[in-house]
């Protein structure tokens, strides 16, 4: 092989690699989520606002509140936004029990936080929190089935369906104590969307945004 015959080899084989460079980059780029939206209705969350909250090196309750210590009637920072929780609703199903709190901020604009104990991951895993900020959604009178949705063209999959049983406190517009039917999916981007009704009622619909510790600050009342 002659000097010049390796130079253009060698050459060629840069130009290879910086072309297959550009190309992954494009790809991974058109894969990035995108927040869509149709005029007066609330866009879903791109999909990392619901991924699971990363771990936090501090300790609930000593480094951070302890958000399980919300009552009704205190006053919460959320993500930089003073709420007043207005109400709770204590549901159980299939040996599963969480609370949802009903938080206003004063402009009307109502979310449910809710808060649960979840099973480690793995064998051996400790508990860890589940702190979700749910958005109503206009699903515009759509039914959640029990195959693929899709909302504002994300496919979302169903996860649990079921019937829990709840207890009230404080301002909920629910019954003191009741059936709710649920239906929650999830997107393959990890994006969380749920359906509710109080049997006999029309269903509602909220996507969640996973909260990473310490994002809450309560002020009890007093």
């Amino acid at each position: 092989m002659t000097p010049e015959v390796a130079v253009i080899l060698g050459l060629s084989a840069v130009t290879l690699v910086l072309l297959l460079g550009a190309f992954f980059a494009t790809t991974r780029q058109d894969r990035k989520p995108r927040r869509s939206g149709g005029s007066g209705e609330t866009p879903l969350p791109p999909a990392e606002d619901a991924q699971t909250p990363r771990p936090s090196t501090g300790h609930v309750g000593i480094d951070y509140p302890d958000p399980r210590t919300i009552k009704v009637g205190d006053t919460i920072d959320c993500q930089g936004v003073r709420t007043r929780v207005l109400g709770a609703l204590y549901l159980s199903w299939q040996g599963n029990q969480w609370t949802e709190y009903l938080l206003d901020d004063g402009s009307r604009r109502y979310q449910w936080l809710s808060i649960e104990t979840r099973p480690g991951l793995g064998a051996g895993d400790l508990q860890h929190l589940e702190v979700l900020l749910w958005t109503p959604v206009p699903t515009q009178g759509m039914v959640p089935a029990k195959t693929t949705l899709s909302v504002e063209e994300v496919q979302f999959f169903p996860v649990d369906r079921g019937t829990a049983a709840f207890r009230s406190e404080g301002v909920t517009s629910m019954p003191e104590r009741g059936l709710l039917d649920f239906a929650d999916y999830r997107a393959s981007d990890g994006r969380l969307l749920s359906f509710d009704r109080l049997q006999g009622q029309p269903w509602t619909s909220s996507y969640a945004q996973a909260l990473p510790p310490g994002s809450i600050n309560i002020e009890k009342k007093n």
